[in-house]
């Protein structure tokens, strides 16, 4: 698991490959990825939206963006965290991701502020690239 903490926010991620969705032999590769974010500020803070850069081990870069994160846009209040899964297919046996999240919180005064959270680069590795 590779864990980076901006702003506050602790990121976490952790993947796993899927051999029952993948097809090697057609250059197939799906893996699943597990994100938890934790909010160790003193304000509760919502995730808006989402970019990832998706890069195969061939040095190809696609670009993700979207709101929120599986359909939705937590809230995440002081001192708690939130856990979703998603997945990624790759055409190559080793791939990375990185990215970061726009997410808000009130300032002192009441007023919504949005700022970034970065997502640290992980990797997704099927378990025949470590042979």
């Amino acid at each position: 698991m590779v864990t980076l903490t901006t702003n506050e926010v602790k990121v976490s991620a952790e993947s796993t490959f899927q051999r029952q969705y993948s097809e090697p032999t057609n250059g197939q590769y799906v893996f699943s990825y597990r994100i938890q974010i934790e909010n160790n500020s003193a304000r509760p803070i919502r995730l808006l939206a989402r970019r990832w850069e998706v890069i195969s081990a061939t040095g190809e870069r696609r670009l993700v963006e979207g709101e929120g994160v599986v359909g939705q846009q937590p809230t995440i209040l002081p001192g708690q965290s939130h856990e979703y899964t998603s997945w990624v297919q790759f055409e190559t046996r080793i791939g990375f991701m990185q990215g970061n999240y726009i997410m808000s919180r009130e300032d002192r005064r009441g007023r919504e502020v949005l700022f970034e959270v970065t997502v640290p680069k992980f990797a997704h590795v099927a378990p025949e690239a470590l042979n």
